[in-house]
């Protein structure tokens, strides 16, 4: 395991699942959201977004300080022709990848998450991304704004 993937490791056990309380009241929505979650898939008017393959595989993580990263990789298997990637065959390695970390801020009353991103590998210039929310027992499911997009997450336990 290389040194990013232990602190992203780390920083997933770290941070609470915010499932409930210790007193078993439930928590509000900034509480809730904190934790690791594992992507289940992207629709378009109900469609699964194309090109992802039939596993696409993703994380998306939120800590209880405010802080977010984000991951979904593709089904597919790359093959490149050397030991370095040709600027076509990293081209299409990219492409349709997401990944990105930076902070959030949660608003309970509209029901959306900003994504502030710091880094990204998207070069398209907007650092902030606006989605709105749902709870549906151990899902969360984001909506872009402006998008006919669903984005599902699944809790990791």
């Amino acid at each position: 395991m290389d040194k990013a993937a232990a602190i992203l490791c780390a920083a997933i056990a770290a941070a609470p699942l915010g499932a409930g309380s210790a007193s078993g009241q439930p928590q509000g929505d900034a509480q809730r959201i904190v934790g690791a979650w594992r992507y289940i898939g992207t629709t378009i008017d109900g469609q699964p977004r194309p090109n992802r393959g039939a596993s696409p595989k993703g994380i998306i993580f939120y800590t209880g300080g405010g802080h977010m990263a984000a991951q979904i990789a593709p089904d597919r298997n790359l093959k490149m022709a050397g030991s370095a990637p040709t600027p076509d065959e990293a081209k299409a390695a990219l492409a349709d990848y997401i990944a990105y970390f930076g902070t959030y801020t949660l608003d309970e009353r509209t029901r959306t998450v900003t994504h502030h991103r710091q880094g990204s590998v998207q070069p398209d210039g907007m650092p902030d991304l606006v989605r709105n929310y749902e709870f549906v027992g151990d899902r969360l499911i984001l909506r872009p704004i402006g998008t006919k997009q669903e984005v599902v997450w699944e809790r990791i336990k």
